[in-house]
């Protein structure tokens, strides 16, 4: 059995591939790196991954399916994986080599133990086009560093803190176990991927290294705020389906303080986001929609949606009438700025 299975989902990716395998493969060994070539067709994508694997047989694994979007491909990578653990690297990222051997010692150290390590944790980086400062996600203020703890033992996540798909590494028993099945033809599923199997994790632990390396920039990419509001409707759905699973183990995750002040934060920030970019697109048909996710809430509990709605984000997020919308768009823009997404 390797120790990390890293799932590398790609979709006519042969521009910037290279570089994101090549950074996994000095983990060598111990790493199974798994290339789901999402049905590819405009480029070589399918051709590189076979190289890789021709040339790197133990390590490498190429997997062609039929296209079903980025969460196919990391419900692909799951059912796939070898290794004890699992990530998932996207395919115009990398990983910084020095940190990547510290987080391989430390999951072999923590694999013998006589506690289960359900997920790692560690910082990110957003490599931002054009920007010279690169914006660090870090937890050492809220997380207990260099030791494996509980949510108990979590302070309180501030705004804009959430645990994000790069910064974690999964037991892939578990996340087979929760019954995770990300939906097919949907962007932001990465948002379900950090957020059903919380209720499962027990044993947490946080190296405070700069891992991953999140690279935004390209006009075409998911979280450019333009592809975003053209995507609405999949950003819709990845939120209901959040609004979903959270009021249906809502009794299981409250028995648990800070797990359920964190994903009821999750879920704040994601109504946000999606309210927001509503507004922001500003036409009839999506004015009407910011009206309906919120009934969609509100009917599936009422005082789940007061808590949200009454909050400062959902009052933000519902200020009456053009002058409303407006100051709604300039908050946003703030938030962006200070928090580095899209």
């Amino acid at each position: 059995m390797k120790l990390l299975s890293i799932a590398v989902p790609c979709y006519n990716s042969e521009a910037y591939m290279h570089k994101c395998i090549d950074s996994l493969l000095v983990g060598g060994e111990d790493v199974e790196i798994l290339i789901v070539d999402d049905g590819s067709t405009k480029d070589r994508t399918a051709e590189i991954a076979d190289e890789y694997e021709a040339q790197f047989p133990t390590i490498v694994k190429a997997i062609h399916k039929e296209n079903g979007g980025h969460g196919s491909a990391v419900n692909t990578g799951i059912a796939c994986a070898s290794g004890l653990f699992f990530k998932v690297v996207d395919s115009d990222d990398w990983v910084k080599e020095d940190a990547y051997r510290l987080i391989l010692e430390k999951l072999r150290e923590l694999a013998g133990g006589s506690r289960v390590l359900d997920m790692l944790v560690s910082n990110f980086v957003y490599e931002k086009e054009g920007e010279k400062r690169k914006k660090v996600m870090r937890y050492r203020h809220i997380l207990p560093v260099d030791e494996m703890f509980t949510w108990e033992d979590c302070h309180h996540f501030l705004k804009g803190h959430y645990i994000l798909m790069h910064s974690v590494i999964f037991r892939t028993k578990l996340l087979r176990e929760c019954g995770l099945k990300l939906p097919e033809h949907t962007f932001y599923v990465d948002n379900l991927y950090v957020f059903e199997p919380l209720p499962f994790v027990k044993n947490i632990y946080y190296l405070d290294i700069n891992f991953y390396r999140y690279y935004i920039g390209r006009d075409d990419q998911s979280v450019n705020e333009s592809v975003m509001i053209s995507r609405i409707d999949q950003q819709i759905r990845v939120n209901k389906l959040m609004i979903d699973y959270f009021v249906e183990h809502k009794a299981e995750i409250a028995k648990n303080k800070r797990l359920y002040q964190y994903m009821y934060n999750y879920l704040e920030i994601i109504m946000t986001v999606s309210s927001a970019l509503l507004v922001r697109s500003n036409t009839p048909e999506h004015l009407e929609a910011k009206k309906e996710l919120w009934a969609y809430l509100k009917g599936k509990d009422r005082r789940l949606y007061r808590h949200l709605r009454d909050g400062i984000m959902g009052n933000f997020m519902n200020l009456p009438g053009r002058s409303g919308r407006k100051i709604t768009v300039e908050g946003y823009r703030i938030c962006q700025k200070i928090f580095k997404f899209n």
